[in-house]
């Protein structure tokens, strides 16, 4: 396949897909040919369906058609709702993530399925919420923190907890502007009601709205989700693991997870690993289970158990193609429906799971919670006995894969760093190296690279090449979901990629041990970067939007990181986006989010979709962002009669 025609940095993609073309299969290639133009109003975000007169679609440009909706509504209007609703469609998905891990924490039991793995982080998590913790069952404390976190949907009165971890200046600016969250579902609801015919025909207070509800989803479900997790699951800590499709194997049973939710995970891979199981497959012929994960579902295990990263996004068609795939098995979101014809062309069972996910033509095992390991074991079980039916003449595992290092959580992270402190300075640990580092510009500035795949770019060029411009330049990464998988793929997420750094950035990674981008896990865990970076803040004294930190979706594609975007430049953290969102028929709209939120926020989005370009303006206000900084700790420093920092 010429370059022209190439759709991944991954030859090994593009090979599969060639051999999709021979076998007569459709993916979502084939798909995105037959669409031809996309629907112009769509991608403007000027169509309105929300009620039976429409739909109607606008014209920003007068003369060019029609200016307003059968009621009235102004471009401005209806862009603004749309951006609100997928805010809130987001929004939901991650914090119903969550919800499921509140259950889950609640049912737990020191005999049960589902345990508690981190004492520690409960016991923290419950001190924080004054729940008393002296002389009780751990499990007694783990069901209150359920409780508690349960009612964070649904509370009657007051705002969310979370919002009182991040910097005071922050929650000043958020209670200014009126968008401290309170209960995550009033947040989802006031959002649907306030988008509703004959209510908010306002941009600007629509926008806010939608701050508030993204806040509600950083600040509260998403946040809640990696907290919970960590303490049923256990906190992850850093471990190697292999990225890409060869790690699939041609003489065990290839089970592909793929989803989002750690429930089911997490009780695939104990029951993959029950002896029960491992001798069925041996009675089949197989020399054991192999388990691939793709998506957030292969970030949440790879980092708790260094199960294999299979592939992003993108590749969950190309996993079934490779005709070595004995079971797809899914939970929640990001899931394609062409899984079920694709896997009818192959020996491969497309196994849903929820109630929340079915898929017309999947075969559908529902995952109970209340015997979890034994539904898990029946879901891997047809997997298992699915491996004599495979056939050996349509197989082609890619003889592709590469070495990576994930699961660092933020408690990871201070243990690192207190490599090279004193454990006198704080005994829990500190972030004060990093804070030095960025104060005294031996690092540049700090990135977020999060995100999807998004098939109207080549897939993971964007990920890849602003990576390595960006350490190139002593800027640090953090990076999830799967733009968390593309570096693993492309070798960056090793101690090998230090050698790709700029000199400072070299420094530190020699001197904490860290490769130069950093895997902290699942798109739900967004919340960890902006926690770090709050922490690095309140240790300076400054506020979030002071510092010489961005975020980066290069290639989203999701609902989801419409939310995630929204509450990190809520949070005071500049947004670079690859893809240009469906906003562009508002100038209004356009003007409030790349201009004027700003004012209200400290932060803003920033859209090029070249990827270069894209990078050197990160540069560029990273850049503006580190000077600013040094003037203030500077100016500090002279106020308070103290030496100024060597910078």
């Amino acid at each position: 396949m010429s370059e022209e025609k190439m759709v991944s940095l991954n030859a090994i993609d593009d090979q599969l897909i060639e051999k999709a073309r021979k076998e007569g299969i459709e993916t979502m290639w084939d798909r995105d040919k037959a669409m031809k133009a996309r629907c112009g109003f769509g991608e403007k975000g000027v169509c309105c369906r929300i009620c039976a007169m429409g739909p109607c679609r606008v014209s920003p440009v007068e003369g060019k058609g029609a200016q307003r909706g059968i009621c009235g509504a102004t471009a401005d209007t209806i862009v603004a709702r749309n951006f609100a609703r997928m805010v809130a469609a987001g929004t939901s998905a991650h914090s119903d993530h969550a919800r499921d891990v509140a259950h889950v924490l609640h049912m737990a039991s020191r005999d049960g399925n589902y345990q508690v793995k981190d004492e520690k982080k409960l016991i923290a998590l419950a001190q924080e919420w004054e729940v008393p913790t002296e002389g009780r069952d751990i499990y007694d404390v783990a069901h209150e923190v359920a409780e508690i976190a349960l009612n964070e949907f649904g509370k009657p009165f007051g705002t969310l907890r979370f919002p009182n971890r991040a910097p005071a200046p922050r929650q000043k600016i958020w209670e200014d502007l009126g968008i401290t969250p309170r209960a995550i579902d009033r947040e989802i609801a006031t959002v649907m009601h306030s988008t509703s015919v004959g209510c908010t025909a306002d941009a600007e207070s629509m926008l806010r709205i939608a701050m508030r509800t993204s806040l509600s989803n950083g600040w509260g479900g998403s946040m809640l989700g990696t907290e919970l997790s960590d303490i049923v699951f256990g906190t992850s800590t850093p471990r190697m693991t292999e990225a890409n499709l060869g790690v699939l194997e041609e003489k065990q049973v290839n089970i592909l997870l793929h989803g989002h939710d750690p429930c089911l995970s997490e009780m695939i891979v104990a029951a993959a690993q029950d002896p029960e199981m491992i001798k069925l497959a041996e009675e089949v012929g197989a020399e054991g289970i192999n388990l691939g994960g793709m998506c957030c579902t292969g970030n949440e295990v790879t980092m708790r158990h260094g199960v294999k990263i299979a592939g992003t996004f993108y590749q969950q068609e190309l996993a079934v193609l490779t005709g070595a795939i004995e079971a797809v098995i899914v939970d929640v979101q990001c899931i394609f429906p062409s899984l079920a014809p694709i896997t009818d062309c192959y020996h491969t069972k497309f196994i849903t799971t929820s109630p929340k996910a079915k898929v017309e033509g999947a075969t559908h095992i529902e995952f109970n919670e209340e015997v979890a390991l034994e539904s898990a074991k029946k879901i891997v079980r047809e997997a298992i006995e699915n491996y004599k039916n495979r056939k050996q003449e349509k197989v082609f595992i890619p003889n592709s894969k590469s070495q990576a290092i994930t699961g660092y959580s933020n408690e990871a992270v201070v243990k690192q760093l207190d490599r090279v402190v004193n454990s006198h300075i704080d005994p829990q640990g500190t972030v004060k190296p990093l804070a030095d580092v960025l104060k005294a510009g031996v690092l540049r500035g700090a990135a977020g690279i999060v995100g999807c795949n998004n098939i109207k770019t080549k897939h993971e060029y964007s990920h890849i090449e602003i990576m390595k411009k960006l350490i190139a330049n002593d800027v640090i990464v953090v990076t999830t979901g799967c733009a968390a998988q593309a570096a693993a793929k492309a070798g960056l997420l090793s101690k090998d990629a230090i050698k790709l750094a700029g000199k400072g950035l070299q420094a530190v990674c020699e001197l904490v041990d860290i490769p130069p981008i950093i895997h902290l896990g699942s798109c739900v865990d967004n919340t960890r970067i902006i926690r770090l970076v709050s922490a690095v803040a309140d240790h300076l004294g400054v506020d979030n939007s002071d510092l010489p930190v961005v975020g980066v979706a290069p290639e989203w594609m999701s609902e989801k990181a419409v939310a995630i975007g929204t509450y990190v430049v809520s949070s005071g953290i500049d947004v670079f986006l690859g893809i240009t969102p469906p906003v562009t028929g508002s100038p209004e709209v356009v003007d409030i989010l790349t201009n004027r939120i700003e004012d209200m926020t400290g932060a803003k989005f920033f859209v090029e979709e070249n990827p270069l370009k894209l990078t050197d303006m990160m540069l560029e206000r990273i850049e503006e962002k580190r000077i600013k900084l040094e003037k203030t700790l500077n100016l500090e420093a002279v106020e308070k009669h103290e030496p100024q920092p060597a910078l």
